[in-house]
């Protein structure tokens, strides 16, 4: 399958050499998922700095089933308050001569959009996992203001959940009531879901 691309330049001229590129990482994007329904690059120069030398940055902006995958890669540094100043003169002056280069700028920004895409594939994988595989349950109790909630099971038990266990932010749309599919593990108060998915 071919992914819909739009390719956007900003404050530079367009370039066949840096679409051509731009596509062939596209393609290779398809191996990490199959599943993108469009996808869309912008390439610019910020601030309008048209002199040579500037600093390169490239938004990708992936539409995958249900959902928006985004990496913005752009020069940036993250020095901690130990370092001394040269080490932070010196890694500022790396991050910016490697944001020169247009193609280095699209190769980070690419392997970015692939760690993310395989981590959505991962949580989908799991999300159809759960679904065919874990028994239901229907949630007895919620609290949302505290983020937890409670499951029982078809056996009658009693599991504790956390917001952060309800798959695709799902925890606001659960209701008392709700069925739901869990996966289960010891917690330090006992059992609990470790990953929660409604049930359509």
């Amino acid at each position: 399958m071919i992914v819909p691309l739009r390719i956007s330049f900003r404050n530079i001229e367009p370039s066949e050499a840096v679409e051509a590129r731009v596509r062939e990482e596209v393609t290779k994007l398809e191996t990490f998922y199959e599943g993108i329904i469009r996808c869309r690059v912008v390439v610019e120069l910020p601030h309008k700095r048209q002199t040579k030398g500037g600093l390169y940055h490239v938004l990708i902006d992936l539409t995958v089933p249900g959902g928006e995958l985004v990496v913005k890669h752009e020069p940036s540094l993250h020095a901690s308050l130990q370092q001394v100043e040269s080490e932070r003169t010196r890694k500022r002056s790396e991050a910016h001569a490697a944001h020169k280069d247009i193609y280095v700028v699209i190769r980070d920004a690419f392997k970015e959009a692939r760690r993310r895409l395989q981590d959505y594939a991962q949580r989908e994988r799991r999300q159809t996992k759960l679904h065919a595989s874990a028994p239901p349950a229907h949630v007895t109790k919620l609290f949302p203001n505290q983020g937890y909630g409670f499951l029982e099971t078809s056996d009658s038990r009693e599991i504790y959940f956390h917001r952060n266990s309800v798959l695709n932010k799902g925890f606001g749309r659960l209701k008392v009531g709700s069925v739901v599919r869990f996966s289960e593990e010891m917690g330090e108060k006992g059992p609990q879901a470790s990953t929660v998915a409604a049930v359509d």
